[in-house]
């Protein structure tokens, strides 16, 4: 507040509101410009499935690491509907540094798994120049115990 200004009874009630939901907690917030992005991806085309491989390109390991679950879009309903489809990944316990690993991954469609013949984990794989309307919202925790996030378009 500037020295010749004086706090209104509105700025002042909201202060102390602000005081009693969080007793003993400062207003000033602290943010983690942290940007890393230590995780890197690619489709594996195997011989009768695609599978997901995930990178940890940092110099320590991650832990807990998972993929939130990812719904399809519908295709079979003219102008999308709602998901009937979606993927759900395996969580890692960790990552070592410069370690790769591959998921393991179900797909479900209407509530129920789907066979190996209905696996719908390649409309993920990245095709040039095509929109990627789908991400890979993946959480970790590192040294120190954090949870940190990143966020990677996929699909098409």
């Amino acid at each position: 507040m500037s020295a010749g200004r004086r706090a209104g009874a509105g700025e002042w009630e909201q202060g102390r509101e602000e005081e009693r939901r969080w007793p003993g907690r400062k207003k000033e917030a602290k943010m983690s410009a942290n940007t890393a992005k230590p995780l890197t991806f690619r489709f594996i085309d195997g011989e009768a499935d695609v599978r997901l491989e995930l990178s940890n390109d940092a110099d320590h390991a991650l832990k807990c690491v998972e993929i939130l679950t990812v719904f399809l879009k519908d295709v079979e309903t003219p102008g999308g509907g709602p998901s009937q489809a979606h993927i759900r990944f395996d969580q890692v316990g960790s990552i070592r540094p410069k370690e790769q690993v591959v998921l393991s991954h179900k797909t479900w469609v209407n509530g129920k798994i789907a066979g190996a013949d209905a696996d719908l984990l390649a409309r993920l794989k990245v095709i040039n120049g095509e929109v990627k309307p789908y991400v890979l919202d993946i959480s970790w925790e590192d040294p120190e115990g954090k949870t940190r996030f990143q966020r990677i378009p996929v699909g098409h």
